[in-house]
Protein backbone atom coordinates (compact mmCIF):
# COMPACT_ATOMS: atom_id res chain seq x y z
CA UNK A 1 0.00 0.00 0.00
CA UNK A 2 1.23 3.40 -0.62
CA UNK A 3 0.24 6.73 0.75
CA UNK A 4 0.67 10.23 0.52
CA UNK A 5 0.49 12.85 3.28
CA UNK A 6 -0.04 16.66 1.70
CA UNK A 7 -0.32 19.71 3.86
CA UNK A 8 -1.94 22.85 1.94
CA UNK A 9 -2.46 25.94 3.02
CA UNK A 10 -4.85 28.43 1.91
CA UNK A 11 -4.41 32.51 1.75
CA UNK A 12 -6.88 33.75 4.43
CA UNK A 13 -10.14 34.33 2.71
CA UNK A 14 -9.62 31.68 0.83
CA UNK A 15 -10.26 28.39 3.00
CA UNK A 16 -13.78 27.67 2.12
CA UNK A 17 -13.29 27.07 -2.07
CA UNK A 18 -9.83 25.44 -1.03
CA UNK A 19 -12.20 23.11 0.84
CA UNK A 20 -14.62 22.56 -1.83
CA UNK A 21 -12.15 21.66 -4.21
CA UNK A 22 -10.58 19.27 -2.00
CA UNK A 23 -14.37 17.89 -1.53
CA UNK A 24 -14.71 17.50 -5.30
CA UNK A 25 -11.52 15.22 -5.59
CA UNK A 26 -13.09 13.71 -2.88
CA UNK A 27 -16.16 12.92 -4.46
CA UNK A 28 -14.12 11.49 -7.81
CA UNK A 29 -12.27 9.63 -5.91
CA UNK A 30 -15.13 8.23 -4.07
CA UNK A 31 -16.91 7.57 -7.47
CA UNK A 32 -14.29 6.71 -9.83
CA UNK A 33 -11.37 5.57 -8.31
CA UNK A 34 -11.83 1.65 -6.85
CA UNK A 35 -7.68 1.58 -6.37
CA UNK A 36 -7.74 4.65 -3.83
CA UNK A 37 -8.76 3.11 -0.99
CA UNK A 38 -8.60 5.87 1.44
CA UNK A 39 -8.67 9.17 0.91
CA UNK A 40 -9.14 11.50 4.35
CA UNK A 41 -9.31 15.03 4.62
CA UNK A 42 -8.66 17.21 7.99
CA UNK A 43 -8.72 20.65 8.33
CA UNK A 44 -6.65 22.26 11.38
CA UNK A 45 -8.67 23.06 14.23
CA UNK A 46 -6.50 25.89 15.53
CA UNK A 47 -5.59 27.36 11.76
CA UNK A 48 -8.85 27.01 9.13
CA UNK A 49 -6.39 27.73 6.67
CA UNK A 50 -4.59 24.27 6.70
CA UNK A 51 -5.86 21.66 5.45
CA UNK A 52 -4.59 17.79 5.03
CA UNK A 53 -5.02 15.07 2.89
CA UNK A 54 -4.16 10.99 3.88
CA UNK A 55 -4.71 8.94 0.88
CA UNK A 56 -3.70 4.97 0.04
CA UNK A 57 -2.98 3.44 -2.97
CA UNK A 58 -3.21 -0.30 -3.61
CA UNK A 59 -0.26 -0.23 -5.55
CA UNK A 60 1.81 2.77 -7.66
CA UNK A 61 -0.15 2.66 -10.55
CA UNK A 62 -3.24 3.62 -8.89
CA UNK A 63 -1.46 6.49 -7.07
CA UNK A 64 0.00 7.82 -10.65
CA UNK A 65 -3.54 6.97 -12.02
CA UNK A 66 -5.65 9.57 -8.85
CA UNK A 67 -1.84 12.51 -9.66
CA UNK A 68 -2.60 12.31 -13.68
CA UNK A 69 -6.29 12.85 -13.48
CA UNK A 70 -8.21 15.87 -14.57
CA UNK A 71 -10.11 16.47 -11.67
CA UNK A 72 -6.41 16.71 -9.82
CA UNK A 73 -5.70 18.63 -12.44
CA UNK A 74 -8.55 21.03 -12.00
CA UNK A 75 -7.71 20.98 -8.05
CA UNK A 76 -4.57 22.52 -8.83
CA UNK A 77 -5.66 24.92 -11.48
CA UNK A 78 -8.54 26.24 -8.74
CA UNK A 79 -5.90 26.22 -5.79
CA UNK A 80 -2.70 27.69 -7.32
CA UNK A 81 -3.73 31.49 -7.43
CA UNK A 82 -5.53 30.81 -3.62
CA UNK A 83 -2.24 28.83 -1.84
CA UNK A 84 -0.12 30.08 0.70
CA UNK A 85 3.54 28.88 -0.22
CA UNK A 86 3.95 25.16 -1.78
CA UNK A 87 1.97 22.03 -1.27
CA UNK A 88 4.41 19.44 1.34
CA UNK A 89 3.87 16.54 -0.40
CA UNK A 90 5.34 13.08 1.69
CA UNK A 91 4.79 9.48 -0.53
CA UNK A 92 5.46 6.63 2.16
CA UNK A 93 4.95 2.77 1.68
CA UNK A 94 2.42 1.95 4.40
CA UNK A 95 3.98 -0.61 7.09
CA UNK A 96 0.72 -0.32 9.74
CA UNK A 97 -2.63 0.41 9.67
CA UNK A 98 -5.38 -0.33 11.89
CA UNK A 99 -8.65 -0.60 10.46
Amino acid sequence: MLTITAVIRARKGHEGALQEALLDVARHVRANEPDTVGFFISRDAADPTVFTTYERFTDRAAMDRHNGSDVVAKFFAIAQPILDGNVTLVTCEEIFTKA
